[in-house]
């Protein structure tokens, strides 16, 4: 209701009011209830007009009737299709739209959006009630986001470090918060580490492999143990020779380059968690650089990435990293280098 219509009704109240005032009988003389008739605005709301749902009736459709001084019709039935404004002494007439139900989107989509899901695990084709999202597609959201935080900042547990039987040092980084703002850090090894490793360690081996929860624990915990396992089985059918596998918790992916530059590893495979993403925050990569020393370039590093169950499978991608590894050996580089000698 607008400000124009408040003023108009307020004054007509306050002139009936006064005119009340005016004419109103002694006490002792009684007024027949037939004179007792009130004037009222009548104030249509049609909900299937909702442009003319505030407009007020001009003083010429005022009448007397015994009902209240204000009166709000709300139809909605067919026998009211019609909403009433009169602007001037002719009265102008419009003419109301029909009524059309609320329909929430249907739960069907095209053949195509049907073909294309199945294809991707990205939310497309799930739809919406009215503006907002569906409550299932909400939940699903929230639950994919939580679970990528719970992947960052979560553990490996002591448990899988003794089945695999692989001791633990750490990086330069004390706490979560400074790994993720501090990335520098999560490159480099504590003291103790460097002591520990050289102390434990094989030297010049020809192959290093190296775990690290990186930025998602709940990846190792899922897949290393398969992709490990695989990796060594594979290695072992091509007499490839392993150093000592070990844990860095808090790394980052050049932390190879120290560890090679300290134990003179011919080629270091990496296995680390990845970034979380709402899709899936158990994605694991493993990393593999020929001669990985500090100083080298991205250039020079291989990846296989997105292993998972909803990726590449954990046991498949432990084999294929043995034939990688072979090939690396066999032509004394990795990375574009790789590239340009099978070229």
């Amino acid at each position: 209701m607008n400000e124009q219509l408040v003023s108009m009704i307020t004054q007509l109240v306050m002139e009936k009011m006064g005119n009340n005032a005016a004419d109103e009988p002694s006490h002792d003389t009684a007024v027949p209830a037939e004179d007792q008739k009130e004037i009222f605005i009548k104030l249509h709301d049609t909900v299937a007009n909702a442009d003319y749902a505030d407009e007020v009736a001009s003083p010429s459709t005022i009448e007397l009737s015994n009902e209240p001084l204000i009166k709000l019709y709300h139809t909605g039935s067919s026998n009211h299709e019609q909403s009433y404004y009169s602007a001037s002494n002719d009265e102008s007439t419009y003419t109301s739209v029909p009524i059309k139900a609320f329909k929430f989107e249907e739960d069907e989509v095209s053949e195509s959006v049907q073909a294309a899901k199945k294809h991707t695990p990205a939310r497309i084709g799930v739809g919406r009630a009215g503006t907002r999202p569906k409550t299932k597609t909400w939940l699903k959201f929230r639950l994919d986001h939580a679970a990528a935080v719970d992947a960052v900042y979560g553990e490996v547990t002591e448990g899988l470090l003794q089945k695999l039987d692989v001791f633990q040092v750490t990086s330069r980084v004390t706490d979560k918060e400074e790994y993720i703002t501090r990335p520098d850090l999560g490159r480099r090894l504590s003291d103790e580490a460097k002591i520990l490793i050289q102390s434990k360690c094989k030297k010049n081996p020809k192959v290093q492999i190296i775990m690290s929860n990186g930025l998602s624990a709940s990846a190792i915990e899922e897949n290393v143990q398969d992709v490990y396992l695989a990796l060594q089985q594979s290695l072992s059918n091509l007499n490839i020779e392993i150093g000592t596998t070990f844990y860095i918790d808090k790394g980052r992916v050049a932390l190879m380059d120290e560890i090679g530059e300290l134990l003179q590893a011919e080629v270091i495979v990496y296995l680390i968690g990845e970034r979380p993403g709402l899709v899936s925050a158990e994605s694991m990569s493993a990393y593999i650089c020929y001669q990985p020393r500090m100083g080298t370039v991205e250039a020079d590093r291989m990846v296989v990435s997105n292993i998972h169950k909803g990726g590449i499978p954990p046991l498949e991608a432990g084999a294929y990293l043995g034939t990688v590894v072979q090939k690396i050996l066999h032509y004394k580089a990795s990375g574009v280098g790789l590239v340009a000698k099978e070229g």
